[in-house]
């Protein structure tokens, strides 16, 4: 699921066994001892002669005795072996077999739905093979396990946040570009991956150049990196491509106001984002952290919009207990949303699954004070084609670990 920029989302904090700033002081002092010297350089032996002390080699500069000697933060009192990194590393083994499962499923889903779309489906039952295979993969229960956020077919200059609503007869067709996103996770442990679709040759290059970016954007990543960078990164090589479709040259373009992000327990947008383009960004990745690092590339403005209508929503995460809700539908529908989606988001298709009717003025309310946040379809320019891919990965203290990769992407 995307990251748009307006949508600053407040950073939660990663659980991390690593020393914290807070634990190191920024600087030590000591004073050298001067037992048994005199002012002129010299020292008191036991039989009360004095000694003149050997000078010192020519790299060792000696400082004058009422100086004080500054001791750097980077000092071996907080120097991590790689013992204990290991050792750090087994202590979350449980967390990263859950992600590892909830990855799997995704693996095997998409490689069942790309052998089975074909043009002439309908969004609807695109979407229903995959949930549907999610959903019986990874043994559905609740909020321990299943779907993390509504599958997103966006198609052509629809960049993200598409599904179908009850009742939309949209078909797959032999020219549309079709970005294919969903998420699955397992007790809160979030894979948000996506590829895209294409049954026309023209726009090979186009993904080729989001998949080149996408990957860019995953080797650059590490512990410690800045955010900005990564995105300099992925604009240079996307922006390297050229698409020719109906004859016109097209440059690939970076879509500047859509991101990566960080990831969160039940949070699919933790606070971080990871842009595409070279800005200002503040922040560094960090040990611990789970991220989705999406490119995504247009033959239009490169820039996206709010349009269509709404089928993606999510509980607000800071505010969807706390938000004043007068209603009484509303709160009864505030209740429903937060026993089987929590802070997953969702989709009118999946209330209508549990059994909800007549909501759309209950949840109109529940957007109005803040409880539920909707998410519309993002859209660059009509006659435009966009594409995106998307992985997850985990910055272990040993190593990256791209969860979502497999022999497809």
């Amino acid at each position: 699921m995307t990251a748009v920029s307006a949508d600053l989302l407040k950073e939660e904090g990663v659980e991390n066994n690593s020393h914290t700033v807070e634990d190191i002081k920024s600087k030590k002092k000591r004073k050298p001892k001067n037992k048994n010297k005199n002012s002129d350089n010299s020292e008191v032996t036991e039989n009360g002669e004095v000694a003149e002390i050997e000078k010192k080699g020519e790299n060792e500069n000696e400082e004058d005795n009422n100086e004080d000697i500054e001791i750097d933060d980077d000092d071996n009192l907080w120097r991590v072996t790689n013992e204990e990194k290991r050792y750090l590393e087994r202590s979350m083994n449980d967390q990263y077999d859950e992600v590892r499962r909830a990855a799997e499923v995704h693996r095997q889903v998409r490689h069942a739905a790309v052998q089975s779309i074909k043009p002439g489906m309908t969004m609807i039952e695109i979407c229903e093979l995959i949930e549907n295979g999610t959903r019986n993969l990874i043994e559905a229960e609740g909020l321990e396990r299943g779907i993390a956020f509504p599958t997103g077919c966006s198609l052509n200059h629809v960049a993200a946040h598409y599904t179908p609503n009850a009742g939309d007869k949209t078909v797959l067709n032999y020219g549309d570009v079709m970005k294919i996103d969903f998420g699955t996770h397992v007790n809160g442990r979030i894979i948000d991956s996506a590829f895209t679709l294409n049954f026309n040759p023209e726009c090979d290059n186009l993904l080729a150049a989001v998949k080149d970016a996408t990957n860019t954007g995953i080797r650059e990543s590490g512990i410690d990196v800045r955010l900005q960078d990564i995105g300099g990164y992925i604009q240079e090589v996307m922006e390297s491509y050229e698409v020719v479709i109906g004859g016109k040259t097209h440059q690939v373009k970076p879509i500047r106001n859509l991101n990566g992000h960080s990831i969160g327990l039940y949070q699919i947008h933790a606070g971080k984002t990871v842009p595409i383009v070279q800005r200002a960004e503040s922040g560094k990745m960090e040990e611990g952290e789970y991220y989705a690092i999406e490119t995504f590339g247009s033959t239009g403005k490169g820039y996206v919009h709010e349009d269509g209508e709404c089928s993606h929503y999510m509980k607000n995460f800071e505010m969807g207990d706390k938000a004043i809700v007068r209603m009484p539908r509303a709160k009864q529908l505030l209740n429903t949303i937060t026993k089987n989606f929590g802070t997953l988001a969702f989709c009118r298709r999946y209330l209508d699954r549990i059994g909800e009717q007549k909501y759309l003025l209950a949840l109109k309310s529940l957007v109005d004070a803040g409880a539920v946040d909707p998410h519309p379809p993002l859209c660059d320019i009509k006659g435009s084609y966009t594409a995106q891919f998307e992985h997850t990965f985990v910055l272990k203290p040993t190593c990256k670990e791209v969860l979502s990769r497999g022999d497809d992407y």
